[in-house]
């Protein structure tokens, strides 16, 4: 039976309406009002590319939450997906408490971010936090740092609250590792290949669009990140730990600035996009494993 193609495009309809007047139609007034002056009680000026000119010459703070945020998502498409890379390969092992482990690793994932940042907060906490109690055991004095709050320690505590734990990588390339065929795995190791050289030469080339797609994930994750920072520092001391979203969001409501922020949103759209489209070639998403 032969459907006719308007009577399809008809199911769509609900979709593209709903894509309109969510995404589409909120993305284009962002990008519009990028253009103009916007603040609370002022005028609605035309200003041309001043927002971001502004951004990218005269604004520090705005360099400085750029560069923030690039070195974050940097950090999370090598190290965090290295670090769920090896373990999902140890996992992959099947050793005795794999189960275990592997349902710990995800435990952060399923907490919310404002529970997360309330147990890391005590973590580190100067008087009581579970780090300097240990450090003060360990050397025997009594050791109290603001880890947060020391400008010199503060980006790489922030840092490790979202670096290490990898639940979400882990789960997406175990599953890739145990759906490889064990008929190739075999065949390499008749051939003589030892563990490492089937992990390495075999079991992540064939999880290569596993890896992009990782990749992608925890790259777009940094773009967007903000309530972990808004709970621990809120980008402080001074300007250490803010990033491009907590910036946009100070810069629209605390100075209800809107086309300056609304400028800062398209720099994060622009940026997701080629993010994802530098990680789709570098993978070669849209080729074959086999």
């Amino acid at each position: 039976m032969k459907v006719k193609k308007w009577k399809l495009a008809s199911f769509l309809i609900p979709c593209l309406l709903l894509f309109g007047l969510i995404y589409f139609i909120p993305m284009c007034m962002v990008f519009g009002s990028s253009f103009f002056e916007w603040k609370a009680g002022g005028i609605f000026r035309f200003v041309g590319l001043e927002n971001y000119i502004q951004a990218f010459t005269s604004d520090s703070r705005m360099l400085h939450a750029l560069r923030n945020t690039v070195i974050w998502v940097v950090l999370q498409s090598v190290v965090h997906v290295a670090l769920g890379t090896v373990i999902a390969f140890m996992l992959a092992r099947r050793r005795r408490g794999w189960k275990i482990l592997r349902t710990v690793y995800m435990i952060p994932n399923v907490i919310s971010s404002a529970a997360l940042g309330v147990i890391f907060l005590n973590v580190f906490n100067a008087k009581y936090g579970l780090v300097n109690s240990i450090i003060s055991a360990l050397t025997g004095e009594d050791f109290s740092k603001n880890w947060f709050f020391d400008q010199n320690s503060a980006f790489i505590t922030v840092t490790l609250t979202w670096l290490l734990y990898t639940g979400m990588i882990i789960i997406l390339v175990l599953a890739g590792v145990l759906s490889i065929s064990e008929d190739v795995v075999e065949a390499a190791r008749i051939d003589g290949a030892n563990e490492m050289q089937v992990n390495m030469r075999i079991r992540l080339p064939l999880l290569r669009t596993v890896l992009g797609t990782s990749v992608i994930l925890a790259a777009t994750s940094m773009l967007k990140e903000f309530e972990l920072i808004y709970l621990t520092t809120n980008g402080g001391p001074g300007d250490t730990t803010i990033n491009l979203p907590l910036y946009l969001y100070k810069t629209s409501m605390t100075d209800n600035n809107y086309g300056y922020a609304n400028m800062m949103g398209v720099v994060l759209i622009v940026a997701g996009i080629v993010v994802v489209y530098a990680i789709n070639r570098l993978f070669r998403m849209d080729e074959a494993d086999y």
